[in-house]
């Protein structure tokens, strides 16, 4: 048995996006495990005279809706007063003691796959400042939306060695995550990470996240790169992601069927973005 918390802020102005959005980031810290989320009690902080009551109303009907189509209930919850509204779940799951999956087991020679594509941080941001159009926005909802529970039921039929998955650190601090708590080095290859159509173009127009100095001074010592990027594809590293993908590393020898199979059924950008290797000290590298 398994319980994690997990809440955040509008990432959008929609509030039943909103509810879908973070019940799908609360529950991929189960899915992140290997486990099947069973129950989940809303956790809600909103100022219910400024917003009134239709719009709490929507972000727990998309809670709701989320949790429903991972096979799991909600018990209830717990609700206070607050300037700003946020939420999300305490998630509570299960999962088999001998395939309980951690940050800490990657191998040299491992694959690194990605399940969802990055840069949903500074797109939120955008749309918020007028920068990015709400329909351009909309296009990548549902994917964002998306739970893991597919990709995960199929990678539990894999070796898995490591697993996270990807939310407010970046991938470059999810990485780190992996490489630290496996004494390894992670080589990234740039050009085979997946980013949101916008993404790039948002940085270039001087749009930004609060996480991103945080999440490089997170990585200060442990980052290199042998490559050339420029300013906006180097923030893209740094970028905090709400309900990213699952970070796996797994054999070399079966990333390619699993790849495949993540394809097959329906999560198509699924892909090779790195490798593991034998290292004195961990790091990230960006090749």
């Amino acid at each position: 048995m398994i319980t994690t918390v997990d809440f955040i802020t509008p990432p959008v102005d929609d509030p039943y996006w909103f509810g879908q959005i973070a019940a799908a980031n609360a529950l991929s810290d189960v899915y992140a495990m290997g486990g099947r989320p069973l129950a989940a009690l809303n956790l809600v902080m909103y100022p219910i005279k400024k917003l009134g009551s239709e719009a709490l109303r929507a972000i727990l009907r998309g809670g709701n809706d989320k949790v429903t189509e991972a096979g799991a209930v909600i018990g209830g919850g717990h609700s206070v007063d607050d300037d700003e509204p946020k939420y999300g779940l305490a998630v509570t799951g299960v999962i088999h003691p001998e395939r309980i999956l951690t940050n800490c087991g990657a191998q040299s020679g491992d694959v690194l796959i990605l399940t969802k594509p990055l840069g949903t941080g500074v797109l939120f941001n955008a749309c918020r400042s007028k920068k990015l159009a709400l329909r351009d926005l909309e296009r990548i909802l549902p994917q964002v939306a998306s739970l893991n529970r597919r990709a995960m039921e199929i990678s539990l039929h894999f070796t898995v060695h490591a697993c996270t998955d990807v939310t407010g650190f970046g991938i470059i601090g999810h990485a780190l995550e992996i490489a630290r708590g496996s004494g390894m080095q992670i080589n990234l290859l740039y050009d085979k990470l997946p980013f949101y159509p916008d993404a790039r173009r948002m940085y270039s127009k001087g749009e930004t996240t609060r996480s991103n100095r945080a999440n490089r001074e997170l990585a200060e010592g442990f980052f290199r790169k042998t490559r050339h990027l420029s300013p906006e594809e180097e923030e893209l590293l740094f970028d905090p992601q709400t309900s990213g993908g699952l970070l796996l590393s797994v054999p070399a020898a079966e990333a390619d069927q699993l790849i495949a199979e993540l394809r097959k059924r329906g999560i198509e950008l699924a892909g090779p973005i790195g490798e593991v290797v034998a290292s004195r000290e961990p790091a990230v590298c960006i090749l």
